[in-house]
Protein backbone atom coordinates (compact mmCIF):
# COMPACT_ATOMS: atom_id res chain seq x y z
CA UNK A 1 0.00 0.00 0.00
CA UNK A 2 1.87 3.23 -0.93
CA UNK A 3 2.78 5.54 2.23
CA UNK A 4 1.23 9.14 1.43
CA UNK A 5 3.90 12.51 1.81
CA UNK A 6 2.80 14.66 4.01
CA UNK A 7 1.66 17.17 1.19
CA UNK A 8 0.24 14.40 -0.67
CA UNK A 9 -1.99 13.80 2.80
CA UNK A 10 -2.47 17.28 3.20
CA UNK A 11 -4.25 17.52 -0.02
CA UNK A 12 -6.43 14.26 0.28
CA UNK A 13 -7.75 15.68 3.76
CA UNK A 14 -8.38 19.13 2.20
CA UNK A 15 -10.08 17.54 -0.69
CA UNK A 16 -12.23 15.78 1.97
CA UNK A 17 -12.97 18.64 3.54
CA UNK A 18 -14.34 20.70 0.40
CA UNK A 19 -16.62 17.41 -0.18
CA UNK A 20 -18.11 17.27 3.30
CA UNK A 21 -18.57 20.98 3.01
CA UNK A 22 -19.39 22.04 -0.50
CA UNK A 23 -23.18 21.15 -1.09
CA UNK A 24 -23.69 17.94 -4.14
CA UNK A 25 -19.85 17.94 -3.95
CA UNK A 26 -19.43 14.52 -2.25
CA UNK A 27 -20.62 10.73 -4.34
CA UNK A 28 -21.73 8.20 -2.63
CA UNK A 29 -20.45 4.44 -2.70
CA UNK A 30 -24.08 3.29 -2.25
CA UNK A 31 -27.44 4.86 -3.32
CA UNK A 32 -29.51 6.07 -0.65
CA UNK A 33 -32.55 3.52 1.27
CA UNK A 34 -34.76 6.48 0.48
CA UNK A 35 -34.40 5.81 -3.24
CA UNK A 36 -36.81 2.70 -2.98
CA UNK A 37 -39.65 4.32 -1.38
CA UNK A 38 -42.92 6.50 -2.13
CA UNK A 39 -43.13 9.43 -1.03
CA UNK A 40 -45.71 10.34 0.94
CA UNK A 41 -47.88 13.56 1.64
CA UNK A 42 -46.74 15.51 4.69
CA UNK A 43 -47.98 18.50 6.09
CA UNK A 44 -45.73 21.57 5.89
CA UNK A 45 -45.29 21.56 9.67
CA UNK A 46 -44.10 18.15 9.24
CA UNK A 47 -41.63 18.69 6.52
CA UNK A 48 -39.73 21.14 8.88
CA UNK A 49 -39.67 19.14 11.59
CA UNK A 50 -38.31 16.08 9.65
CA UNK A 51 -35.79 18.47 8.00
CA UNK A 52 -34.31 19.99 11.28
CA UNK A 53 -33.85 16.65 12.49
CA UNK A 54 -32.51 15.01 9.12
CA UNK A 55 -30.03 18.49 9.10
CA UNK A 56 -28.79 17.14 12.98
CA UNK A 57 -27.98 14.26 10.94
CA UNK A 58 -26.20 15.71 8.74
CA UNK A 59 -24.23 17.74 11.03
CA UNK A 60 -23.28 14.60 12.83
CA UNK A 61 -21.95 13.21 9.47
CA UNK A 62 -20.14 16.36 8.62
CA UNK A 63 -18.39 16.14 12.43
CA UNK A 64 -18.07 12.11 11.72
CA UNK A 65 -15.90 13.43 8.79
CA UNK A 66 -13.57 15.81 10.35
CA UNK A 67 -12.97 13.36 13.33
CA UNK A 68 -11.80 10.67 11.50
CA UNK A 69 -9.75 12.88 9.19
CA UNK A 70 -8.19 14.16 12.05
CA UNK A 71 -7.41 11.26 13.76
CA UNK A 72 -5.84 9.57 10.90
CA UNK A 73 -3.32 12.45 10.54
CA UNK A 74 -2.10 11.63 14.35
CA UNK A 75 -2.59 8.03 14.58
CA UNK A 76 0.75 6.16 14.91
CA UNK A 77 -0.07 2.24 13.24
CA UNK A 78 -0.97 2.18 9.94
CA UNK A 79 -3.91 -0.36 10.10
CA UNK A 80 -5.37 2.53 12.53
CA UNK A 81 -5.05 5.27 10.04
CA UNK A 82 -5.86 3.02 7.17
CA UNK A 83 -9.35 2.25 9.56
CA UNK A 84 -10.08 6.04 10.62
CA UNK A 85 -10.04 6.78 6.34
CA UNK A 86 -12.17 3.60 5.54
CA UNK A 87 -15.01 4.52 8.40
CA UNK A 88 -14.60 7.87 6.43
CA UNK A 89 -15.47 7.22 3.33
CA UNK A 90 -18.19 5.00 4.53
CA UNK A 91 -19.54 7.90 6.32
CA UNK A 92 -19.97 10.22 3.01
CA UNK A 93 -22.66 7.97 2.40
CA UNK A 94 -24.73 9.12 5.22
CA UNK A 95 -23.56 12.62 4.38
CA UNK A 96 -24.92 12.58 1.36
CA UNK A 97 -28.04 10.51 1.84
CA UNK A 98 -28.76 13.28 4.48
CA UNK A 99 -28.11 15.94 2.66
CA UNK A 100 -30.56 14.34 -0.51
CA UNK A 101 -33.71 13.82 2.16
CA UNK A 102 -33.18 17.48 3.36
CA UNK A 103 -33.41 19.43 0.29
CA UNK A 104 -36.13 17.25 -0.78
CA UNK A 105 -38.10 18.57 2.04
CA UNK A 106 -37.60 22.19 1.39
CA UNK A 107 -34.70 22.81 3.31
CA UNK A 108 -31.33 23.26 3.92
CA UNK A 109 -27.68 22.20 5.29
CA UNK A 110 -26.69 23.87 8.59
CA UNK A 111 -24.69 26.93 8.21
CA UNK A 112 -22.75 25.97 11.63
CA UNK A 113 -21.16 23.46 9.16
CA UNK A 114 -17.50 25.11 8.55
CA UNK A 115 -17.35 25.67 12.09
CA UNK A 116 -18.56 22.10 13.50
CA UNK A 117 -15.93 21.05 10.90
CA UNK A 118 -12.99 22.89 12.20
CA UNK A 119 -14.05 21.71 15.94
CA UNK A 120 -14.27 18.08 15.76
CA UNK A 121 -10.87 18.16 13.25
CA UNK A 122 -9.32 19.34 16.17
CA UNK A 123 -10.68 17.08 18.46
CA UNK A 124 -10.23 14.46 16.47
CA UNK A 125 -6.67 14.87 15.42
CA UNK A 126 -5.87 15.40 19.73
CA UNK A 127 -7.67 12.13 20.44
CA UNK A 128 -5.35 10.58 17.50
CA UNK A 129 -2.24 12.12 19.85
CA UNK A 130 -3.06 9.99 22.43
CA UNK A 131 -2.69 6.83 21.17
CA UNK A 132 -4.16 4.63 19.07
CA UNK A 133 -6.09 3.08 21.82
CA UNK A 134 -7.68 6.21 22.92
CA UNK A 135 -8.43 7.51 19.20
CA UNK A 136 -10.21 4.28 19.18
CA UNK A 137 -12.18 4.48 22.12
CA UNK A 138 -13.32 7.87 21.13
CA UNK A 139 -14.43 6.53 18.29
CA UNK A 140 -17.09 4.19 19.91
CA UNK A 141 -17.94 6.71 22.33
CA UNK A 142 -19.17 9.09 19.74
CA UNK A 143 -20.45 6.18 17.24
CA UNK A 144 -22.73 5.22 20.84
CA UNK A 145 -23.80 9.52 20.96
CA UNK A 146 -24.64 9.03 17.42
CA UNK A 147 -26.72 5.72 17.67
CA UNK A 148 -28.46 7.27 20.53
CA UNK A 149 -29.25 10.58 18.04
CA UNK A 150 -30.68 7.69 15.92
CA UNK A 151 -32.61 5.58 17.83
CA UNK A 152 -34.31 9.15 18.89
CA UNK A 153 -35.00 10.61 15.67
CA UNK A 154 -36.86 7.15 14.43
CA UNK A 155 -39.55 8.02 17.26
CA UNK A 156 -39.68 11.69 16.36
CA UNK A 157 -39.88 11.71 12.74
CA UNK A 158 -43.46 12.01 11.68
CA UNK A 159 -44.93 8.84 10.95
CA UNK A 160 -45.82 8.81 7.58
CA UNK A 161 -42.16 10.15 6.42
CA UNK A 162 -40.94 6.61 5.30
CA UNK A 163 -37.95 7.82 3.06
CA UNK A 164 -36.19 9.56 6.39
CA UNK A 165 -36.87 6.15 8.47
CA UNK A 166 -35.38 4.27 5.89
CA UNK A 167 -31.86 6.47 5.44
CA UNK A 168 -31.89 6.60 9.70
CA UNK A 169 -32.34 2.98 9.72
CA UNK A 170 -29.65 2.05 7.69
CA UNK A 171 -27.35 4.76 8.99
CA UNK A 172 -27.77 3.13 12.82
CA UNK A 173 -26.65 -0.24 11.70
CA UNK A 174 -23.72 1.24 10.11
CA UNK A 175 -22.67 3.15 12.78
CA UNK A 176 -23.79 -0.01 15.43
CA UNK A 177 -20.71 -1.87 13.55
CA UNK A 178 -18.44 1.03 13.27
CA UNK A 179 -18.67 1.23 16.74
CA UNK A 180 -18.50 -2.49 17.40
CA UNK A 181 -15.25 -2.25 14.76
CA UNK A 182 -13.47 0.64 17.02
CA UNK A 183 -14.03 -1.58 20.63
CA UNK A 184 -12.32 -4.58 18.83
CA UNK A 185 -9.33 -3.64 17.39
CA UNK A 186 -8.55 -2.31 20.70
CA UNK A 187 -10.30 0.43 21.76
CA UNK A 188 -10.83 1.25 25.52
CA UNK A 189 -14.27 1.93 26.02
CA UNK A 190 -14.56 5.47 27.71
CA UNK A 191 -15.46 6.20 31.38
CA UNK A 192 -19.26 7.41 32.17
CA UNK A 193 -17.96 10.82 33.43
CA UNK A 194 -16.51 11.22 29.72
CA UNK A 195 -19.66 10.11 28.22
CA UNK A 196 -22.20 12.31 29.89
CA UNK A 197 -19.65 15.44 29.02
CA UNK A 198 -19.84 14.19 25.03
CA UNK A 199 -23.68 13.94 25.57
CA UNK A 200 -24.28 17.34 27.10
CA UNK A 201 -22.08 19.39 24.38
CA UNK A 202 -23.90 16.93 21.68
CA UNK A 203 -27.26 18.63 22.78
CA UNK A 204 -25.56 22.01 22.49
CA UNK A 205 -24.83 21.73 18.95
CA UNK A 206 -28.10 19.36 18.27
CA UNK A 207 -30.36 22.67 19.29
CA UNK A 208 -28.46 25.30 17.12
CA UNK A 209 -28.78 23.29 14.47
CA UNK A 210 -32.35 21.88 14.69
CA UNK A 211 -32.89 25.91 13.59
CA UNK A 212 -30.36 26.51 11.88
Amino acid sequence: MRVLSPIDQFISHIDNSLKTLVPNAATPHRQSPANTVNESALKDTEKQHAAALMRINHTGEVCAQALYQGQSLTARLPNVRDAMEEAAEEEIDHLVWCEQRIHQLGSHTSFFNPLFYGLSYSIGAFAGALGDKWSLGFVAATEEQVCAHLESHLIALPSEDAKSRAILTTMLEDEQRHATIALEAGGVPFPAVIKKTMTQISKLMTKATYRF
